[in-house]
């Protein structure tokens, strides 16, 4: 077997993975990038699963070709690449480059001509070519030797071709192939071929005449006089379509086969070109090193002038002594942050100035270490410091203070990346080699912390610490550049804390409710199930979406989408608007919640409560956008209330024995927000004297008495309220609330011509975020908007959204972790018992000890309601009750 030379059809491949994407990808600088990270992928896979020993792309140019100078309506009508997809395509001939693999194109040709000619000579040379394409024009180059792979999704779905496949498959020579092009014509391309003649009849036909040619020559013994008088009368049109059709194999392009073979890549230019285009997850997967950048790292490996301390015993702690009180220490802690019950430590790094201490785990070590953290009140440097925290707090720290944590810093700094990891940061700041955890694991041929070497933790907790002190230090400069200092120090930072305190507190879970209410879950889907099998008249598989899918669609005749090879779309927005034509539609959506409910929040918590009864729910800073909070393992914030079986979930989470629950939510904080930044007059007054917004806008809207408003009324107003901060149009609020869209667009002109300080604050945030590319919080945290700058109406109108709607949504968040840095604080100075536990959407909720009760509503009250001053009032709800099923919604 021959090498392997793969050739790829360069804009057949960008293409799919454009409109391949789900939503645009754009960098903060506004370069799109969307075609190029499918391509990587794509390349990526054709790599491993191809193995290329040599590699070429081709591309087609603007001039004209060969083609419309002899026909000039060639490829007339051909959609216009979008601009977007146009400015992607330099910077992927770049990635090329850099990864030294040719690209090929040449006036008067395309890229067709240039595969034929690169795969004809490959096999001069002995190589086996692969080309790589979605464009089946290709398959007339398909040979014993040269192989064709047609993507049809990505390239995940292909067809893989040969001579003795195109043979199986059309009946043709890869040659006749040609030949068909030339009487069916291609539409995509504008070739004519014969009007009225397609594949079948093409096929026919050479299967007879054997070629195009042949046929034209013997029209006689057409036994079909229309088809007899059709091929005679555009005789011409074939014989142009046929040479149309045909690919060149001889382009005079100048090429050597020996330059294509698969090398290394220029690193240095990559990583710089990644990092442009903020490819994250490609940077960690290059896998590269200083020395294959070609750079100096900005940090020494050489540790020697470091002082290394290995402390073994609990009496050995005090060797920590040495360093002042309130110093700023570097700190990594190994081991299972994530242990059910409680984290199990292996070793503890830490750092102050060349003094590097390594704490061998063991309870007694660990404990007296905890000790002397609540003695010396150290401020930490490290990095995604709420896992460190968390196991500290777990082993008798009682309060921690950050001096700077790099992964919420890089997150203030850029919060649209979808992870924050200490390898690539350094490779991309400090041109520093640093594993990740995962790689310094897999190193020693170990699959957990547990079974790695007390060396290798040492080693490798003393970089950890070193980067995450010079990190620290690019990121200040950047954070104060960008004027988001003040949001790092003063919110997020000390937000760390309170959100390890959250995790290593817990929530009591009530096993015995937790399983009656599975039990009463399995009662309601045997009863769902039943009755949507009595509608539908037969059994069937409901959570299979082809199963359901023929159901609702052709047996029923409901009006569905358009069904594709895997059959119809039966997604949750689809059944959404189905619910009126059919009540089996509910009942679809009601079981798909049940289930949902039962797997993820009655099976699914069970296997989460540790030994002390239990769940540890880990919340996460880094994650949204906005600035709002996550959580994970469990999602507890996403806990469906909408039925009532799912409210019932909530009875399991209870309070300690001698305690209550104590919850505070926010009422209609960012519509108070929103009254704020806007400055709008009848907001402000409406909030401020106590009136019940919805009712009052409801009441001038619509313009009737305010003691006249329906329920009706007031719902829809609220629709309205919520719709104009989320940008919602006329289409979106139609759909909401079941009205024409005339009335839904009447009901928003309406709005904001009572409402004209609000029209005025939208429109502005939408100009400020085209001018500047991001919005801004009340706190000054950015949310950067390229969308907003599109040529596609659709992702500018989503990047319009965006800028309207973020800093209402960003800001709440900022207000309402003010509020938990503060109430987690004033409960650690006054030595209080009472924890807080959980923060879920704008509601937060404490375990408050019996005796603290009353000292604990007014001190939560008060601090949410005073977290930031604005022109309405903040003001919160408030709720006890022994579970959470007992505090309002």
């Amino acid at each position: 077997m021959g090498d392997r030379l793969v050739i790829i059809d360069g804009n057949s491949l960008i293409n799919r993975a454009y409109y391949a994407m789900q939503r645009p990808m754009i960098t903060k600088e506004g370069i799109y990038t969307q075609g190029i990270f499918g391509f990587l992928n794509m390349l990526g896979k054709i790599m491993d699963d191809y193995d290329p020993d040599y590699m070429a792309v081709a591309w087609d140019k603007k001039t004209p070709t060969f083609r419309h100078k002899a026909y000039a309506d060639y490829k007339a009508g051909r959609k216009k690449m979008p601009t977007e997809l146009a400015m992607e395509l330099p910077l992927m001939k770049d990635i090329l480059n850099a990864m030294n693999i040719e690209n090929l194109e040449i006036d008067g040709f395309e890229a067709d001509d240039i595969i034929g000619t690169v795969a004809r000579a490959g096999e001069e040379e002995g190589l086996e070519p692969l080309i790589i394409t979605g464009d089946k024009d290709a398959l007339q180059l398909a040979t014993d030797k040269t192989h064709i792979l047609i993507t049809r999704k990505g390239i995940s779905e292909f067809d893989l071709y040969d001579r003795d496949k195109m043979i199986e498959r059309y009946e043709l020579t890869p040659e006749q192939f040609i030949d068909l092009k030339g009487l069916m014509g291609d539409q995509s391309d504008n070739i004519p071929g014969i009007p009225g003649v397609g594949e079948k009849t093409g096929i026919k036909l050479l299967k007879e005449f054997g070629s195009v040619a042949e046929l034209l020559a013997n029209t006689d013994n057409i036994k079909n006089e229309k088809l007899k008088a059709k091929v005679e009368d555009n005789a011409q049109l074939a014989a142009m379509s046929r040479k149309l059709a045909e690919i060149n194999t001889n382009v005079p392009i100048d090429f050597d086969i020996k330059d294509m073979k698969v090398t290394e890549p220029d690193y240095k230019s990559l990583v710089e070109i990644y990092k442009k285009l903020e490819f994250n997850s490609f940077l960690k997967r290059l896998n590269v090193t200083s020395e294959d950048l070609g750079v100096e790292p900005e940090m020494d490996s050489n540790t020697d002038n470091y002082n290394k301390h290995e402390i073994n015993s609990a009496d050995a702690v005090t060797e920590l002594d040495i360093i002042p009180d309130d110093s700023e220490v570097a700190i990594k802690i190994f081991g299972d942050h994530n242990h059910v019950s409680a984290p199990l430590i292996e070793g503890i790094a830490i750092l102050y100035d060349k003094e590097y201490y390594y704490i061998s785990s063991g309870g007694d070590t660990v404990k007296a270490l905890a000790e002397l953290l609540n003695r010396k009140k150290f401020r930490f440097i490290g990095h995604d410091l709420v896992k460190d925290y968390y196991d500290l707090y777990s082993c008798g720290a009682e309060d921690i203070t950050t001096a700077f944590d790099t992964a919420v810093a890089q997150y203030v700094l850029d919060p649209s990346k979808s992870t924050y990891d200490i390898k690539t940061m350094a490779l991309e700041e400090l041109h520093f080699d640093i594993k990740s955890e995962k790689e310094m694991m897999e190193a020693s041929g170990q699959t957990d912390l547990l079974g790695q070497s007390e060396a290798d933790y040492e080693d490798y907790g003393l970089d950890w610490c070193r980067v995450c002190i010079a990190l620290s230090h690019k990121q200040k400069e950047r954070l104060e550049a960008n004027n988001l200092s003040q949001l790092c120090n003063e919110i997020e930072f000390p937000l760390i804390r309170a959100l390890a305190s959250m995790e290593n507190c817990g929530v009591t879970v009530d096993k015995s409710m937790l399983s009656e209410t599975g039990i009463k879950l399995k009662e309601e889907i045997a009863k769902l199930e039943s009755a949507i099998f009595e509608i539908c008249g037969e059994e069937f598989n409901i959570n299979s979406p082809a199963q359901l899918g023929v159901i609702l669609f052709e047996k029923l005749g409901l009006p569905s989408g358009k069904k594709t090879k895997r059959g119809y779309s039966t997604s949750a927005d689809v059944l959404e608007k189905l619910k009126d034509k059919n009540s089996v539609v509910s009942m679809i959506l009601q079981y798909r919640t049940m289930t949902k409910l039962n797997s993820t929040y009655v099976e699914g918590l069970s296997g989460l409560i540790g030994k002390d009864g239990k769940i540890h729910a880990h919340f996460q800073q880094t994650v949204a956008a906005t600035g709002r909070l996550s959580c994970t393992e469990p999602n507890l914030q996403n806990i469906p209330v909408r039925y009532e079986i799912g409210r019932q979930l909530r009875k399991a989470f209870v309070a300690e024995e001698g305690h209550t629950l104590i919850g505070a939510d926010y009422s209609q904080i960012e519509l108070r927000i929103m009254a704020h930044l806007s400055g709008d007059e009848n907001l402000i007054s409406a909030f401020n004297s106590g009136e019940d917004i919805h009712r009052k806008t409801a009441a001038r809207v619509f313009d009737i008495d305010y003691d006249k408003v329906t329920s009706l009324d007031r719902s829809r107003a609220k629709a309205v309220n919520f719709g104009v901060i989320y940008g919602m149009s006329s289409f979106g609020l139609s759909e909401e609330l079941h009205i024409t869209r005339k009335d839904a667009e009447n009901y928003i002109s309406e709005y904001f011509e009572k409402h004209e300080a609000v029209k005025k604050y939208l429109d502005d945030q939408v100009k400020s975020g085209k001018e500047k590319g991001y919005s801004l919080t009340l706190c000054g945290r950015r949310r950067y908007i390229p969308e907003i700058n599109s040529s596609n109406y659709m992702t500018r109108q989503f990047g319009e959204r965006l800028a309207m709607n973020s800093p209402i949504q960003g800001s709440a968040a900022d207000i309402i972790k003010i509020a938990m840095n503060d109430v987690y604080k004033e409960l650690k100075d006054k030595r209080m018992k009472s924890t807080l536990i959980l923060q879920i959407h704008d509601e937060l909720i404490i375990n408050a000890v019996d005796d603290e009760l009353d000292a604990v509503k007014e001190l939560l009250v008060r601090n949410m309601e005073n977290a930031m001053k604005l022109k309405v009032k903040l003001t919160c709800d408030l709720n006890t009750g022994k579970t959470w099923y007992d505090l309002k919604d």
